[in-house]
């Protein structure tokens, strides 16, 4: 496949960005996206040219890093999958590929492709955690019954693995999917009942003091989330945080 990629290039954070333009050829459509990069920094560093800082670590799609917008869309044109499970067989020879960083003020970017996600971290650990007593024997998993339905739900919204495609999609860089899902994962758990009034109250706190934006419902994280994220997880963090503000 011959391709041309028309890439976002910035040294730094505080330097001015802008698009370059790269013919590639002799591109495998079984390539993942990620290799397809790799064969352009190769080139480029053997060019003596810089080559193109871009994130990425497990490439199994677990890990969340490869966070690309690629024509218009978080992850590229395929759908449930992120960056590094995108194949070329995705793109025709002779296509033309923007590639740029997510954008979203909470995701300043760090260098042509690499945004700062720490804005996430912080959230986490603003509520997404549970108490759990470590002295004596470990407690027996069946202790607790949990319902099938749900564990399952819970199970559901754990899948999230913080890629920020939803910001990335939503006209308002809103943050609300991701942090649905790590509000849910606990909420529908009895362990996690001990610390919800405070954990809902704690990451929609961090979360707008990051600065993301408000959920106007258009769905689009859903869409473009590599998990398939629902949408219900938004409303039950809702429910969530209505009964711990009452309780306040």
């Amino acid at each position: 496949m011959k391709l041309t990629l028309k890439i976002w290039r910035q040294k730094n954070a505080k330097a001015e960005g802008k698009i370059v333009e790269y013919p590639l050829d002799g591109i495998d459509e079984d390539m993942s996206f990620l290799e397809m990069l790799d064969v352009l920094n190769e080139g480029l560093i053997n060019s003596g040219d810089l080559p193109v800082s871009f994130d990425h670590d497990c490439r199994e799609g677990i890990c969340g890093s490869c966070s690309l917008y690629i024509n218009g869309e978080a992850h590229g044109p395929d759908r449930k999958v992120p960056t590094c499970q995108l194949h070329m067989r995705m793109f025709k020879d002779g296509d033309t590929i923007f590639i740029e960083p997510f954008r979203a003020k909470a995701f300043p970017v760090i260098k042509d492709l690499v945004v700062d996600r720490s804005s996430f971290d912080r959230i986490q650990q603003a509520g997404g955690f549970v108490s759990i007593n470590t002295s004596g024997n470990p407690t027996d998993a069946n202790a607790i019954l949990v319902p099938k339905h749900d564990a399952d739900k819970a199970f559901d919204a754990a899948t999230c693995i913080g890629c920020g495609a939803c910001v990335a999609s939503c006209k308002n860089s809103s943050a609300m999917l991701f942090v649905a899902a790590k509000v849910s994962q606990y909420a529908l758990l009895p362990q996690g009942k001990v610390e919800a009034t405070d954990r809902v109250l704690n990451m929609v706190a961090q979360m707008d003091a990051e600065g993301f934006g408000n959920c106007t419902n258009t769905g689009a994280c859903e869409v473009e989330c590599p998990k398939g994220i629902s949408l219900e997880y938004i409303a039950q963090m809702n429910r969530e945080y209505l009964s711990a503000s009452l309780k306040g």
